[in-house]
C-alpha cells in the first residue's frame, strides 16, 4: 500500500437504492472537482470542510452520469484523517463503475481492502484494536456481537489494555530504580507492594484471557457438534436446523464423510451446526477419517446432539454410543430419538430407555438429565421447536453488560496469553527473590505483547494480515 496515493472505491453494499463512493488523499478534493460540477456556489476547493454540495457527475467522456450530493471532509477531520470527498449517488452499478474510472483517470488509485481504516489507524485516528473492531461491526450478525464491537470500537477494550501498560511501566520504573541505585542500598516500593502489584495486573490479565471462551462463543458461534451412527438422520437434522439444503441426504451409508457447518441465530444466539460422519466401523480409509473427524469434533464443542435411530437394528450400538459419551466430558447433551414418524411407541420407548442407560453406564462427566432426551422427526420438523429451547437453555451466558470488555479476537487473545506468561514469571521471580534485571526484562515483554494489541509495536507485514479482510470500502 502506498499512503501517499489518492484512493477511491465504493463505500456501501450493492443492492440498495443509493451508493456512497469515498475518496481519500491529498488530491481528494482536486480529483472530485475534476468530475464533479457544483449547481452555483463556490468551486469545490474554496469549499469549508464538512459541507455538502448538490451537482452533477460525468464520465470520463464529459457525459452527464448522476445528480449527486459530495460531502467534503478536510484533514484532520475525517474518518482516515486526510482529504475525504464522499460523493452520494444512484446505486446503479453502471454509474459507480464509470464514476470510479474517471477518478482513477483524473489521478486516483482503487483503495486495497481495508486500506481506509489502515490509513485512519496509521493517521492516529483510532489505535489497531478498535480498527479491526470496525470489521466485526460490519460483520456483525446479533445484538451482542454487535454490542461487543461497537464497545471496543468506542475504545473500551483500549482503555483497559493502556491502564494495564501504564501500571506495567509504573512497576518496571520501580523495579530498574532499585537497579540503578543498588550499590546505595536505595529501596523505591518495598517487595510485598510490588508483589501485590504484579498480583493485580496478572488478574487483570487472566480476567482478559479468560472471556475469550465467551467471546470467540458470541462472534463465531456456540458450537453444536450432530453425531451418531450412519443413517440416523444427522444430515437431515442439519437442514432441518438451517431451513436449507446445505447437507446431502441419502439411505447409503457413509454418505457424509467430512464436517458440514451452518450457522443459524436462534433467539438471538448464533449456533454453529456441525454435521459430522457417522460412526461404525468400517475398512473405508476415507470414512475412518471422517469419523476420526467427528470424534475430534465432538472433543471440541460446547453441545452435543446424539441421533438415534430406533429401527436400527445394529449390535454395535453399544460400541458407538461408548466411542460417543467418552468424548462428551464436561458437555451438554442431548439425546434425540429420530424418525418418530415411522416408528411405533413402544419401540421409541424402548430406544429411550437404552439410549438412558448408555449414559448412565458411559457418559461419567456428561451434563444431561432425562429432560434433555425426546423423540424428534428431522424429516418432518417434529419437535424441532423443544431443541431450540433446549439449545437455548444450554447456551445460556452470563448477561453482557453494554460497556463488557470481552475478547473475541484470535490475535487478541494469543498476545493475551503470552503477556499472561510473562507475568507469571515475573511473579515466580519476585517470590524467589531473583535478580531485578531478569523481572524487568520479563516486564518489558508483557508491556511489548500488550502493546502488539492496540499496534504501538506492529510490522507492516502484521498490519497487511489484518486490513486486507476489511472490504474494499472500509
Amino acid at each position: 500500500m502506498k499512503n501517499n496515493d489518492t484512493i477511491c472505491a465504493l463505500a456501501t453494499a450493492q443492492g440498495g437504492a443509493l451508493s456512497v463512493v469515498r475518496i481519500s488523499g491529498s488530491d481528494a478534493v482536486g480529483i472530485a472537482a475534476s468530475v464533479f460540477t457544483p449547481r452555483g456556489g463556490k468551486p469545490l476547493d474554496e469549499r469549508r470542510s464538512h459541507t455538502v454540495v448538490f451537482g452533477d457527475i460525468c464520465d470520463v467522456h464529459g457525459h452527464p452520469l448522476d445528480e449527486v450530493l459530495l460531502t467534503i471532509m478536510r484533514a484532520p477531520h475525517s474518518y482516515t484523517g486526510e482529504d475525504t470527498v464522499e460523493i452520494s449517488c444512484h446505486a446503479s452499478s453502471y454509474i459507480t463503475r464509470e464514476l470510479l474510472i474517471n477518478l482513477i483517470e483524473h489521478g486516483a488509485r482503487q483503495a486495497e481492502p481495508g486500506e481506509f481504516t489502515m490509513r485512519a489507524f496509521l493517521a492516529g485516528k483510532m489505535d489497531l484494536s478498535r480498527a479491526e473492531a470496525v470489521a466485526d461491526l460490519i460483520a456483525s450478525g446479533s445484538r451482542a456481537t454487535h454490542r461487543l464491537a461497537l464497545n471496543q470500537l468506542k475504545g473500551g477494550f483500549s482503555r483497559q489494555l493502556s491502564q494495564l501498560r501504564d501500571r506495567l511501566l509504573h512497576l518496571t520504573t520501580l523495579m530498574e530504580l532499585e537497579l540503578d541505585f543498588s550499590e546505595e542500598d536505595v529501596t523505591f516500593a518495598d517487595r510485598t507492594h510490588l508483589i501485590d502489584l504484579c498480583t493485580e495486573i496478572e488478574t487483570a490479565i487472566s480476567r482478559l484471557v479468560d472471556s475469550f471462551g465467551v467471546g470467540n462463543a458470541v462472534k463465531n458461534g456456540i458450537p453444536v457438534v450432530i453425531v451418531g451412527e450412519t443413517n440416523t438422520g444427522k444430515s437431515t437434522l442439519l437442514n432441518a436446523l438451517l431451513n436449507e439444503e446445505r447437507a446431502i441426504v441419502s439411505d447409503i451409508c457413509g454418505t457424509t464423510r467430512d464436517t458440514i457447518e451452518g450457522t443459524m441465530n436462534i433467539g438471538g444466539t448464533i449456533f454453529r451446526f456441525i454435521d459430522t460422519a457417522g460412526v461404525r466401523t468400517t475398512s473405508d480409509v476415507v470414512e475412518q477419517i471422517g469419523i476420526q473427524r467427528a470424534l475430534e469434533q465432538l472433543g471440541k464443542s460446547n453441545i452435543a446432539l446424539w441421533v438415534i435411530d430406533p429401527t436400527m437394528e445394529n449390535t454395535t450400538m453399544e460400541s458407538v454410543a461408548t466411542k460417543l459419551l467418552s468424548q462428551c466430558r464436561g458437555k451438554r447433551l442431548a439425546v434425540l430419538v429420530n424418525k418418530c414418524d415411522v416408528t411405533d411407541s413402544l419401540r421409541l420407548s424402548r430406544t429411550m430407555e437404552w439410549a438412558a442407560k448408555m449414559v448412565e453406564k458411559h457418559g461419567n462427566g456428561v451434563e444431561w438429565s432425562s429432560a434433555d432426551m425426546w423423540a424428534i422427526s428431522a424429516k418432518l420438523g417434529t419437535n424441532i421447536d423443544m431443541l431450540h429451547d433446549f439449545l437455548q437453555t444450554a447456551a445460556a451466558m452470563p448477561e453482557l453488560s453494554d460497556d463488557a470488555v470481552v475478547v473475541t479476537n484470535i490475535r487478541h487473545y494469543e498476545a493475551l496469553r503470552a503477556a499472561l506468561d510473562d507475568i507469571r514469571r515475573v511473579q515466580q521471580a519476585m517470590h524467589n527473590g531473583l535478580p531485578g534485571d531478569l523481572v524487568s526484562e520479563d516486564l518489558r515483554l508483557c508491556i511489548n505483547h500488550l502493546s502488539e494489541i492496540v499496534g504501538t509495536v506492529s510490522s507492516d507485514l502484521v498490519l497487511q494480515n489484518i486490513f486486507k479482510n476489511f472490504c474494499i470500502g472500509k
